[in-house]
Formats: structure tokens, sequence, C-alpha cells
């Protein structure tokens, strides 16, 4: 087909292709034909397309002018997989999100307001709400400044984001099964989804230390451990009402650990069968959130400070990210926040 217009964005941890709804062919089958050949999917390497030959950098926004009330824009995030031909919208990204807010500004369907503007992002994903607050300076969006996340060489304008009710995104309920802990192939595991369905189990019960490196998580040494967690993924798919996962990018798995560096928990997460080199934003929420629930595998690993503001960091294998939660007077999370950034790499036509 011809040429689609298209900006390329790093958002958060993550990169990839953001377009107007309008400008993809309006039937998914023939839209998602045309995004595998965009990225080059399916090919270990994409070499016949725009993607970078990891999940990280093999996504997709779709972002549309919202007719919600209260809300600026919709967006619909798909995952390209980059060796198989499937295009996937079973889960959101919070990292691709920190691009929607500057997207929508550049492509004019929010005005800019001020040298900051708050964009109101429906995730169609899950039906979920976020807030995020871009850097408008002369009215339009600057990618410059000095906020620092880790997993991104130097420093650009933040972009805080907020969370509005996202527990049982995907599942229905933060805690899908009623329980704390589920135990699944023999392991204890809290089957969790507060904006991404998750599966939180102590490294040291399947294997691992929950401070290897991505590379060491990937390795030969590790192939036991890895078809463990896949094991148990699969079998706790229907339980978290996800039906058959075996096609699916989610749940999420996460090994946790005692903090080393100062923050709350130390993860590592698979995205699902490949090993995070960082952690996902609403993954990093959903764990946070399992350190809360009493008796769970999180929470008897991490450290969590009092009071109801909690600033939880989670630790991963190139920094941390850092949570904030507010806690209700009955112990449930209220509102989660995040900083994140953004920035345009590229904007004009990609070819399928």
């Amino acid at each position: 087909m011809n040429g689609v217009r298209c900006m390329w964005m790093r958002g958060g941890t993550s990169k990839g292709g953001y377009f107007l709804a309008e400008d993809l062919p309006a039937e998914p089958a023939a839209r998602d034909a045309f995004l595998l050949r965009a990225m080059g999917s399916p090919d270990p390497r994409q070499i016949d397309g725009m993607g970078g030959a990891d999940p990280l950098t093999s996504k997709v926004a779709v972002v549309r002018k919202s007719a919600r009330a209260g809300i600026d824009v919709d967006y619909l995030f798909l995952q390209v997989f980059v060796d198989r031909a499937i295009v996937t919208e079973a889960q959101n990204c919070g990292n691709i999100l920190a691009g929607v807010g500057p997207f929508a500004i550049e492509r004019a369907l929010v005005s800019a307001r001020g040298d900051e503007t708050r964009v109101t992002i429906y995730m169609e994903n899950t039906g979920q709400v976020a807030v995020a607050s871009v850097q408008t300076p002369g009215g339009l969006p600057t990618y410059e400044g000095t906020a620092r996340i880790d997993g991104v060489p130097g420093t650009h304008a933040p972009v805080p984001v907020e969370f509005r009710d996202t527990a049982g995104s995907s599942c229905g309920a933060l805690l899908p099964t009623g329980n704390a802990v589920d135990t699944v192939e023999g392991v204890a595991c809290t089957l969790i989804d507060n904006g991404m369905p998750c599966i939180a189990i102590k490294a040291a019960d399947v294997g691992a230390t929950g401070y290897e490196s991505r590379d060491e998580l990937e390795g030969d040494s590790l192939a036991d451990m890895r078809a463990r967690i896949e094991a148990i993924r699969l079998a706790a798919g229907p339980l978290m009402n996800l039906g058959d996962v075996a096609e699916k990018t989610v749940p999420k798995m996460m090994l946790v650990a005692p903090p080393r560096q100062g923050g709350a928990v130390s993860v590592r997460s698979f995205i699902p069968r490949r090993a995070h080199a960082s952690i996902g934003v609403l993954g990093a929420v959903t764990v946070a959130t399992a350190c809360l629930v009493e008796g769970s595998p999180a929470a008897e690993v991490a450290r969590v400070p009092a009071g109801g503001r909690k600033t939880l960091g989670v630790e991963h294998p190139t920094g941390e990210m850092t949570c904030v939660l507010e806690v209700g007077d009955g112990g449930q999370v209220t509102s989660a926040a995040l900083l994140r950034t953004a920035r345009k790499l590229m904007d004009g036509v990609v070819f399928g």
C-alpha cells in the first residue's frame, strides 16, 4: 500500500510508531498486515522494516481525538511480535503511553495550554484513564530537560503520568482469584492486575536470584528456569480470566527479591518469554502494588515505607523505576503515578 504518515518516538524505555487512527486501514486485519510489513515481522532481525529486533522497539500507538466526556484522546496500543506474524492488543503499554501526550499536541489533537499541558488519555486496551503532563513552552512540546529515567541515556523533559482506576484492567479484579497467594505448578504466586496482568514469584522459588542481568536471564544456564515460569504462566492464564495465553503477551512474569540499591523491591521481568531490559511502567505499578498485598511473595521480600502515600523504588536490571502510590483507609491503592520522558525521533511516512 502507499506510505502512511507516522511519527517514530521513544516513550519511556520503549520506542515505536505513533499513528493517527484515520491514517491506518480501518479494518483490523488490513491494519495488522500493514504494521507487520512496516516493522519487518516476522524476522528475528526485522531487517526489512523499522522494528529494532526487540519487543521493546516493535510497538505501535494508534491515537484519535476522543468523543468521550472529559477525555482528550483515545490510545490503542499494539504489540507487533518480532519473529511471529502476530499483532496483539491484549495489553496496555505505559512506556509508549508517555509519548501519546506529546504526539497528540504535535498532531493538533490537543491545544497546548501554557507552559505545561495536561493530556487526558483513554487507554482503549483496558478502558482505563491516564493523565500525562507535557512541557509546552511556546505552544509546542519540548523534549529537552533535566529529567532522567533509568534505561534511557541523557536527560529530557519530564512527562509525569498519573493512572486512574487501573485495578483489574484486564482481569476484572486486582486479585482475579480473590487470593493474595495461589500455588501454581507447585510455586507460591500472586496473580495480580493493577494496569498490567502480572504473576509475582520469589526469584529464589524458581532457581534465580532476582539480581541477574538480562543476558544472564536469557542464557543457557537458566533455560530450566525459563521453562518453569512459562509453565506457570500458561497454567495461571485461565485463573486470571485471560483464557489460553500461549499466544498472548500477558500475563507478565515478575521475579521478586529483596532490594539491594535502596529501593523497595528488586524485580526481573519477563514480557513474557524475553527478559525485559528494565521493567514496563504498568508492570512496575502492578508489582509495587503486590508489595502492599499482605502475605504475597512480593510483600515478603519488599521494604515498604510507612504512611498512606508510599514511594516505592522498583529496582530492575538497568536501574530503578519509582512508583508513587496513594493508599486509602482500607489499604487499597487509589492512584499511581510515575515519571517518564519521551522524545520525537522521526516524522514522515512509513511504507508497508
